[in-house]
């Protein structure tokens, strides 16, 4: 179940009260006796232990066998040690460490990580093992709050995976609305102080509740310029991409807008980013740049060329040099070698991953806007902030006092106010909830200067930039497909990873081969044949899968037409909309058994080839 509402609507209350930390101001609140529940920690630890014990730390009844055991061990009960050991191996003792690596590797951790202490890593990195323990820690009830919020785009991809195969109660607070698409059965969303129940994912809570609202007379007005904006940048996109895949694939999200405006027609958010009057281009070129740190290149060969209306994400794995290729586009970073020119009229906008440090925790909205332009009026000033939603007194209260989305908002104003034509965002949703996400998705397709995006937010790049560029192996080349090719992609690339590694180790441990002779080769052909010959149904299993996960795709997205569809919600269609939800949810049901079992063919197939490779 995913749980979507306003900032302070309640969502973290009500996890609070699932854990105990609240109590009710009235009525009753039942669970199930011997519940297990496991939640992310929101606090940043400080330890010594390392990042793999760490994560162990969250199975609470592993760490309490394996101190029995060495209690047992130090007064030499054997009878007591036997039941222990017994007991470690039906808790899956014997694995833990494996699988806590796996939980660290799967959140972007390196090899060389798992030693390393909690307090060597930066705050982003020790939520990502918070994250760790709470997967590791085994429950019947996981309660995420923002899970995605530290990660990148590959994280994210392999945190829903993971979460598509929990087994138990997943209840998930989050602003990435395709990440609640991919996990949710369920929507609960809290407004007026009421928990309101939705059928399917996030697409379909908001198609569901834009139709109700779309009844309402008062917001019809507010609903059409909505949708007028959305056509607008529907009719610019079609004339400017029209071979791409991506290009079908965003005209299709772009018309599921328009169904979705009412949904949103209440948000108080509806700023903008108006690039400067003066125009040049190119805006700004770089030329066979190498872009890195204290003269060693993390990308080599990079050339750009930047003029108003281009709009590119960047995609690329954890590390590639995606934020070094921004820095350097901005001039924070020295270029290595190659050129770098801007034109006379560049006025550059960024916005940084870390860009909430940089505030004056001490200084107002309205200050902070006051010091970029001194002869600014204050009601001028006013006005522009209330389109972030810092309203009335507000806008004079000390940042310091404000949440994290409040401050993402605050340093998203100071970029809209200068008014900037190159417009460079490293991760910008982090923090933001989904209204002021849907805002920014509004504000950046109609900016008319050049956008580069990086985000872990995959709708907002499907729905804000036009091309693809991939930051990896030190180069930055065009990405042709879309963000479904690119997570087809990442997979190849963990296979390739995998192989090498498992050649590697085959290489580097296995003893020194000693001459066979003439029937021991012949015995050992004759096994290398017979594995091969075991890979032939695993393969054929796996195409088997792949046509069967292709099958069930396009039965989702013939489905999610229907369901897009606003004549379905009105009550001579209830029964049609009922049969509709339920099948959309056996399909998903189905996706995530046939993944699953694609998933374990796929680990036979690795581990067949890598004994071919031993042998």
């Amino acid at each position: 179940m995913g749980l979507v509402g306003a900032n302070g609507a309640g969502k973290s209350s009500l996890f609070k009260l699932l854990m105990g930390e609240l109590h009710c101001d009235s009525g009753d609140m039942e669970l199930p006796g011997g519940l297990r529940i496991a939640h992310m920690a929101q606090e940043v630890p400080t330890s010594e232990r390392s990042a793999l014990e760490y994560v162990l730390d969250g199975d609470h009844r592993l760490r309490q066998i394996q101190g029995d055991i060495a209690a047992a061990e130090a007064s030499h009960d054997m009878h007591r040690l036997g039941e222990l050991h017994a007991e470690l191996d039906n808790h899956d003792g014997y694995s833990a460490e494996s699988r806590a690596a796996q939980l660290l590797a799967g959140l972007g951790f390196s090899h060389n990580d798992i030693s390393r202490s909690v307090k060597e890593f930066s705050g982003g990195w020790r939520i990502r093992l918070n994250l760790a323990q709470a997967l590791m820690c085994p429950s019947d009830l996981l309660l995420l709050d923002e899970p995605t919020n530290h990660l990148d785009l590959d994280a994210t991809i392999w945190l829903e995976q993971w979460l598509r195969q929990y087994p138990g109660m997943l209840i998930l607070i989050s602003h990435d609305r395709d990440f609640l698409d991919n996990v949710v059965t369920h929507i609960t969303h809290i407004e007026h102080k009421r928990l309101n129940l939705y059928k399917g994912g996030y697409s379909a809570f908001e198609i569901q509740r834009a139709d109700r609202l779309s009844q309402q007379q008062s917001a019809f007005e507010k609903q059409q310029q909505r949708i007028s904006e959305i056509e607008n940048f529907v009719r610019r996109f079609r004339a400017k991409a029209t071979k791409a895949k991506q290009a079908q694939s965003r005209i299709k999200e772009l018309e599921r807008m328009e169904k979705i405006a009412p949904a949103h027609i209440d948000s108080p958010f509806s700023f903008r980013f108006c690039a400067s009057d003066k125009l040049s281009s190119p805006l700004l070129t770089m030329a066979d740049a190498a872009c890195g740190y204290n003269d060693t290149a993390v990308l080599n060969n990079t050339s750009l060329t930047l003029t108003p209306g281009t709009r590119i994400g960047l995609l690329g794995p954890n590390g590639a040099g995606k934020s070094t290729l921004v820095k350097s586009l901005v001039g924070d970073l020295p270029l290595c070698g190659g050129e770098r020119h801007e034109s006379e009229n560049l006025q550059i906008g960024y916005f940084a991953q870390h860009q909430l440090e940089a505030l004056d925790m001490a200084a107002s909205p309205l200050l902070h806007i006051k010091r970029i332009s001194p002869k600014a009026s204050e009601q001028e000033i006013r006005d522009f902030l209330g389109s972030f939603g810092f309203i009335g007194d507000r806008a004079l209260e000390p940042v310091d006092n404000f949440s994290g989305g409040e401050k993402a908002r605050v340093a998203l104003s100071m970029i809209a106010w200068q008014k900037p034509n190159l417009l460079l965002m490293d991760e910008p949703t982090n923090h933001l909830d989904l209204e002021v996400r849907h805002a920014l998705t509004l504000a950046l397709q109609s900016f008319e200067g050049v956008l580069i995006l990086v985000s872990h937010d995959r709708h907002l790049l499907r729905n804000t930039v036009d091309e693809f560029l991939l930051v990896a192996n030190g180069n930055v080349e065009a990405f042709k497909g879309d963000l479904d090719d690119y997570q087809k992609w990442l997979l190849d690339q963990r296979r390739e990873a995998q192989k090498a590694e498992a050649e590697a180790f085959s290489h580097t441990d296995k003893p020194e081969k000693k001459s066979l002779s003439a029937a021991e080769r012949k015995e050992q052909k004759r096994l290398a044949a017979e594995r091969r010959n075991q890979l032939r149904p695993v393969k054929k299993q796996l195409e088997k899968l792949e046509t069967e996960m292709e099958q069930i795709h396009e039965q989702l997205q013939a489905l999610e037409l229907s369901l897009a569809e606003p004549d379905i919600y009105s009550d001579e269609n209830k029964e049609q909309l009922k049969r509709l939800l339920q099948q959309q949810t056996d399909l998903k049901q189905r996706a995530e058994t046939t993944e699953e079992a694609w998933m374990e063919q796929q680990e036979m197939l690795e581990s067949l080839e890598a004994e071919i490779a031993q042998a």
